[in-house]
């Protein structure tokens, strides 16, 4: 096969050391593969950088391996064309498993230039997604630390959960006080209901009838605490990320102006596609790079299965939340999710829409233009006469006889 890089290295990257196999021309003919061991400490890694350096390497690969990647990216990415690929495009031979092979088998892999590199954003962008992620892992410990709450108050027979959509909301949280406090009189704790919450003071006072015990009162105390803590630690990231989104302001805003897309998925949307659509060929290059495409396994002519593969996660998953969040808006999105939904299900419509909503993403950053809706009446536009003999046939079925009249145009 033909060469494509003459100097190149291909390592195995492990939690405590990195083997290191470097391939580069003899002057006699032929190739010379060296191979080394190096620590992952910062010091043996500025070693393997300044081997690297030695044997004329330009491009290096390596393996995706969790985060054990990260620390060698970091010494490699200012020195060298630094390519992450992905394991599963580079299974070695069966039966030759060794870490000194599967340096050797990445190198030659990369020689012939049969690797695939992932896409690595640059500094900036790499910064604010581990902000992003971070935060949404704290908001998912505080979903479960809500849920454990609730868990308690039901051991307790208090069905705050039943009359309240929010138990941590301004009046939940204020009642569950006065539970920790030893507050035992239903009425009372029905009067701290605020707002619309007022009107439903007669379920209040039956719902807060219970048997709270005094362990059960430290629980709650400390879940409160943990709650309050974990609150303080994401406004401090919010402000963070506003300071860190200053160079992705523009593109932040723009995708904000989707429907269903609040300003911190709109964050979490930036950190993890960029503000630079040239990275991506094309709309749907993206789509199949996040995970939200259908899927390619065709045999004989017939199409075995459409499952999406996997992509990034983070974004994937948000951009479902955001689906099944807009399906009750009356947009454009909202008409498609209810049109896939009616035949497909729920689940295949809210990755339909979250497809929908990457590709628009990409167009608005691309052009640097907010979004337009289409309207929820959209699909009904497009062929309004299918429209109206499905309507008439549903009425029928039910034992109306239907007339239809056009309504004349006002001039």
């Amino acid at each position: 096969m033909q060469v494509v890089y003459r100097h190149c290295a291909g390592l195995d990257v492990h939690k405590k050391t990195v083997v290191a196999c470097a391939i580069t021309p003899k002057s006699s003919g032929g190739w010379h593969k060296e191979i080394r061991t190096f620590t992952t400490m910062t010091k043996d890694l500025l070693k393997l950088s300044d081997w690297l350096t030695s044997q004329g390497c330009t491009h290096v690969a390596m393996e995706s391996t969790g985060e054990y990647w990260r620390p060698i990216f970091n010494i490699l990415e200012g020195n060298f064309e630094v390519m992450l690929v992905n394991a599963r495009h580079i299974k070695a031979v069966p039966g030759r498993k060794t870490d000194i092979k599967d340096s050797q088998w990445i190198a030659e892999l990369l020689q012939h230039g049969l690797l695939r590199p992932s896409f690595i954003p640059p500094v900036e962008q790499r910064d604010l997604r581990d902000l992003t992620r971070h935060r949404s892992n704290f908001i998912r410990e505080r979903v479960n630390l809500v849920n454990r709450v609730q868990k308690v108050l039901e051991a307790a027979n208090i069905k705050l959960a039943s009359v309240a959509s929010d138990v941590m909301g301004v009046s939940g949280r204020a009642m569950l006080s006065a539970i920790v406090e030893g507050n035992t009189s239903p009425e009372l704790m029905a009067n701290l209901a605020k707002g619309t919450m007022r009107k439903k003071y007669d379920l209040l006072i039956q719902a807060l009838e219970g048997r709270v015990r005094p362990h059960q009162r430290f629980i709650l105390a400390q879940l409160l605490c943990q709650i309050d803590s974990i609150d303080e630690t994401i406004e401090c990231f919010d402000q963070q990320i506003q300071d860190y989104c200053h160079p992705f302001e523009q593109a932040v805003e723009l995708v904000d102006t989707i429907p269903g897309i609040a300003r911190r998925t709109a964050e979490i949307i930036v950190s993890e596609i960029g503000a630079d659509m040239s990275r991506f060929p094309s709309a749907e290059h993206l789509a199949a790079w996040a995970g939200l495409a259908p899927g390619n396994y065709e045999s004989g002519g017939k199409t075995l299965s459409t499952s999406t593969r996997k992509g990034n996660r983070s974004l994937r998953t948000i951009l479902v939340q955001a689906a099944h969040a807009l399906a009750r808006t009356k947009t454009y999105l909202a008409a498609q999710f209810r049109r896939i939904s009616g035949r497909r299900g729920k689940k295949r419509a809210a990755v339909a829409v979250a497809h929908s909503i990457l590709t628009i993403a990409y167009h608005l950053i691309s052009r640097q233009e907010p979004y337009k809706d289409l309207g929820a009446d959209y699909f009904d536009k497009q062929q309004p006469e299918n429209v109206k003999k499905r309507l008439i046939k549903r009425l029928e079925k039910l034992g109306y006889q239907v007339s239809v009249e056009p309504v004349p145009v006002a001039i």
